[in-house]
């Protein structure tokens, strides 16, 4: 009775073994999966089709955060891909930006049957092959690329802009600055200039006794003279 109680346990144990190895090869594939998809394509990373409802984007953000959360693997490489996934799940519950990735998505569909001369209602494009879905994954990853192209610079003329206008007001407040001290400046030596121009007055024939004693060398310079 004994030995069948413990080749029982020992078989128990061996299934646990297997599940937990199987949990984190799973675990390791997500994980590889993930960083290996298209970081500019929030779907991608989520393992998620274009169009699908915000609480399909929940639940498969929950179920794949939980399957790879970094206290839950010892893979080194859990923290980014769940950091990945995280910023995945808030571009598709951002609208605006969920609408501008969902309009790069359409316009790669767009291309590609401009390319291959087809029309909504061609039978290609009602019932996409393996073949034209990868087509069409790859066009999106072109159109996703030139989007950031052009994100990037008008982001970078942006602040080139802000830059040119952040200067101009710094040569403002620059120039007022000038002025506020050059009139601080004049208004302090005020007592000096007017204490000067008295001085002046005073001093060089500018009051009374000044002018008679000029007046009297004047006098008597004309009268050696003749």
């Amino acid at each position: 009775m004994a030995v069948a109680v413990d080749t029982e346990k020992d078989e128990l144990e061996a299934l646990d073994a297997l599940e937990k190895e199987a949990s984190e090869f799973n675990k390791d594939a997500e994980i590889d999966r993930i960083l290996k998809a298209f970081k500019l394509d929030a779907y991608a990373v989520l393992d998620l089709q274009p169009g699908v409802p915000t609480s399909a984007i929940k639940l498969q953000y929950r179920k794949k955060s939980l399957l790879i959360h970094p206290d839950k693997t010892s893979n080194p490489s859990a923290p980014a891909a769940f950091d990945r996934l995280k910023k995945a799940e808030s571009e598709l519950m951002d609208e605006k930006t969920r609408e501008r990735l969902d309009q790069c998505i359409a316009d790669a569909r767009m291309l590609l049957m401009r390319e291959r001369k087809l029309t909504v209602d061609s039978d290609e494009v009602k019932e996409m092959s393996g073949e034209m879905k990868e087509a069409w994954r790859k066009k999106t990853v072109e159109v996703l690329v030139d989007e950031e192209h052009r994100r990037r610079k008008q982001l970078k003329a942006q602040m080139q802009e802000e830059g040119r206008e952040q200067r101009r007001v710094d040569e403002e407040v620059e120039q007022r600055k000038r002025r506020r001290e050059h009139e601080v400046a004049w208004e302090e030596s005020r007592e000096s200039r007017i204490g000067s121009w008295r001085d002046f007055k005073g001093g060089k024939g500018g009051g009374p006794k000044g002018g008679e004693e000029e007046g009297k060398k004047k006098k008597k310079k004309l009268k050696v003279l003749g």
